[in-house]
């Protein structure tokens, strides 16, 4: 008896649901016209709570699905060419939702919200029909027990994707995709791509070295080459440098690349800049004439850089997510660096860098995205004769080592040994290679303009 009259008091409570975020959401996507191709695909109209604004949310997908705009005159005339104007409170709801919104830099979360209270919604509804079921003492219990596992798995379904099939279905996929447009894309370091063979979709790339050894200038590089050789976009996120800062180390490489040796470019060092803006030594006429040459191949890089120094995870995935639905592609996703991410929570470090690998590693697989991202190296290499790092040097490597398809770390004897026969020689040391080949990958590298080059 306890049991059930518990059960029945929340009868008079009110479902789940949160009609500011509700509103918040329709707002952003009148208000922002990339808004709705971030949410339109884990967001259900069901999941609204009130039903106008679920007629809002279908009319704005509609819209979408016709590649038309989502803003307020667009939405307001689809509803009306529909009868539903009226219905959803007038003209006078759809401005009202759109004055009480300042942006739609949220959205992602708030769709989540909202998602959240439906499925609890769902799960209420689900409970009361098998307290139902229950009563129903002429069905067998077999029976009952089989709907009743059935309506919470309906449930559960919708939270995760079924990603369970028959190797049949996985065997044919595997054949197709030997003729399809998702390759590995080498890197054009021919000793490199000997053994990592290069950019794959949905893995996670590891760079790793000590300060100074040319993390970002490797990442750079590697960034312009997918451009070049596979003509397809890429999006850096440096927390430890501004966009302007990598835009001049941009320019740099630039002007020494092959790719763009026939127009007769000045060799622009990497602190040529910083010269010219501190009035050390300011930049000559036939300098800047170089430059804009060099701004003008840049503006047409299919090239994306953000430098927020408190971005997270789920942040890097919403701008992926609008980039792709933008280009079409994601060529690779590069992030400077793990540790800056993790650097400011106040809690134990090792666990925070292990949450932002990990969720670096679920973003490469779900955006299907090659993701490359740099590490710092412990210092206790720099106690050892061989300076050479190692896996296990990888700041709280652990984590790391395990959820790393690649892991790549830079070594540069000159940076150690001034009088090495090494001048000029960068080492790429393969640790970990899920799908192919450890070993040490010897490069030229020129840090003075960020320029890698093949041996021989």
């Amino acid at each position: 008896m306890t049991e059930e009259l518990s059960f029945q008091g929340t009868a008079d409570r009110l479902p789940p649901q949160n009609i500011e975020a509700e509103e918040a959401i329709l707002g952003g996507i009148m208000l922002d016209p990339e808004a709705i191709s971030r949410i339109c695909d884990r967001l259900i109209p069901e999941a609204f709570y009130i039903s106008a604004h679920k007629d809002i949310y279908q009319a704005a997908l509609r819209l979408l699905s016709q590649s038309l705009p989502t803003d307020l005159l667009s939405v307001t005339s689809w509803l009306a060419d529909h009868n539903l104007l009226d219905r959803i409170g007038g003209k006078n709801k759809l401005a009202t939702l759109v004055d009480r919104t300042v942006s739609a830099v949220n959205i992602d979360s708030l769709a989540e919200l909202v998602m959240d209270k439906y499925l609890r919604r769902q799960l209420i509804k689900a409970g009361n029909e098998i307290v139902h079921l229950g009563y129903e003492t002429e069905k067998e219990l077999p029976i009952v027990l089989d709907q009743a596992e059935q309506k919470v798995f309906q449930l559960s379904n919708q939270t995760i994707t079924n990603n369970t099939e028959h190797n049949s279905t996985i065997n044919i996929a595997a054949y197709e995709e030997l003729d399809s447009d998702n390759p590995i894309y080498p890197t054009g370091l021919h000793e490199l791509d000997n053994l990592m063979l290069g950019f794959e979709d949905g893995t996670l790339t590891i760079v790793g070295g000590r300060p100074s050894m040319g993390k970002s200038q490797i990442s750079l590089f590697l960034a312009l080459q997918m451009i070049l050789l596979h003509n397809l976009p890429v999006v850096i996120f440096s927390l430890e440098m501004t966009k302007k800062q990598l835009e001049y180390r941009l320019w740099s490489l630039i002007s020494v690349t092959n790719a763009y040796k026939h127009l007769d470019l000045i060799p622009l060092k990497s602190d040529r800049i910083r010269r010219h803006r501190s009035g050390n030594q300011p930049l000559e006429d036939w300098e800047f004439t170089s430059i804009a040459k060099i701004v003008g191949i840049a503006s047409e890089l299919p090239l994306y850089m953000n430098d927020s120094r408190g971005i997270t995870v789920s942040g890097i995935a919403s701008e992926c997510r609008q980039i792709k639905a933008k280009e079409g592609k994601l060529g690779l996703v590069v992030v400077d660096y793990l540790q800056m991410m993790a650097e400011d929570s106040g809690g134990n470090r090792s666990y925070e860098l292990g949450d932002v690998a990990r969720g670096l590693y679920k973003m490469a697989g779900d955006l299907n995205v090659p993701v490359l991202a740099l590490s710092q190296i412990s210092r206790g290499v720099e106690s050892r004769q061989n300076k050479r790092p190692m896996m296990s040097d990888l700041s709280q490597s652990g984590i790391l080592e395990m959820v790393a398809d690649n892991i790549i770390l830079a070594y540069r004897d000159e940076y150690y040994n001034s009088d090495t026969e090494d001048q000029g020689i960068l080492e790429l040391i393969v640790a970990k290679s899920r799908h192919g080949d450890t070993g040490t990958a010897t490069v030229f590298f020129d840090k003075s303009y960020g320029i890698i080059r093949n041996l021989g």
